[in-house]
Parts: structure tokens; C-alpha cells; sequence
């Protein structure tokens, strides 16, 4: 299956339908299968202890892998996260964040996905992992 959007078309979507968090995120990289997010936290994304908290990291990871599923559907309004399973690995500290989501199925009715994210001022070490499912709207 060939891509149905581009970064360009994606956050033209994104600017319609989502603009409370379009201004949040920026579209990296758009492949066949792959999409690369980025996100630059700062204090309200934290919690005490100084670090970035695990609701803004499941917002990445959330609007990454929708990004991934648009750019092989086209734009699809109608999909839902049904599952998340996310491993915080290290204590992200305030900055940038990058986010990698890997389509691994793509189905009639349900969305498969898993990736890393990662901190800019934490080297390669990833920060996250994550398994995220969406459930695809039917005609």
C-alpha cells in the first residue's frame, strides 16, 4: 500500500480537525509504514520531580501513530485508540521529544502499531516503548 498523504497534506488535516494541537507537534519524516513526530516539552508538560509526564509522552505516542495510519488511509476522522500498552524506560527531562511509530498491520477494522520515543538530550537511549491498537472506521 502506497502512501495517501504527505507531511504537507497531514498537517492540513491536522489544522481542521485538530487545531488545538496542531501548533504542538511537528510532522519529521512520513514513509511508507513510518512517521517521525516531534514534540518540545516544556513546564506545563511537566510533572513534579522535573520530569515530562506520562500523559503528554501517551499524547505523542497517541497522535504519532494516528499520523502514521492517516498517511496509508487518507484522512479517516472515525479512528479510535482501543488499546495502549507504553513502557517508561528513562525520566525524560524538559525539551525535545521524538517519536517513531511503525505500522505493523493494517486491516479492515483495526490498526496495529508500535515505536520509541526518544529525548533529545538523552543520546539514542529510548525513553519510551510503545503498542498502541486503533480501531478503523467501516463504510
Amino acid at each position: 500500500m502506497e502512501l495517501k498523504m504527505n507531511a504537507s497534506e497531514l498537517k492540513d488535516f491536522l489544522e481542521v480537525e485538530f487545531s488545538q494541537i496542531v501548533d504542538e507537534f511537528e510532522i519529521l519524516k512520513v514513509e511508507q509504514n513510518r512517521v517521525i513526530l516531534s514534540l518540545i516539552t516544556e513546564h506545563r508538560h511537566l510533572r513534579p520531580g522535573k520530569t515530562v509526564s506520562g500523559p503528554t509522552i501517551f499524547t505523542l505516542c497517541d497522535v504519532t501513530s494516528y499520523i502514521c495510519i492517516l498517511a496509508m488511509l487518507g484522512p479517516v476522522k472515525q479512528s479510535v485508540t482501543t488499546n495502549c500498552s507504553i513502557d517508561f524506560m528513562r525520566r525524560p527531562q524538559p525539551g525535545l521529544l521524538y517519536c517513531e511509530a511503525n505500522l505493523l498491520k493494517l486491516g479492515r477494522r483495526l490498526a496495529v502499531l508500535d515505536g520509541l520515543v526518544h529525548s533529545e538530550k538523552m543520546d539514542n537511549s529510548p525513553v519510551a516503548r510503545f503498542s498502541m491498537t486503533y480501531a478503523l472506521a467501516t463504510s
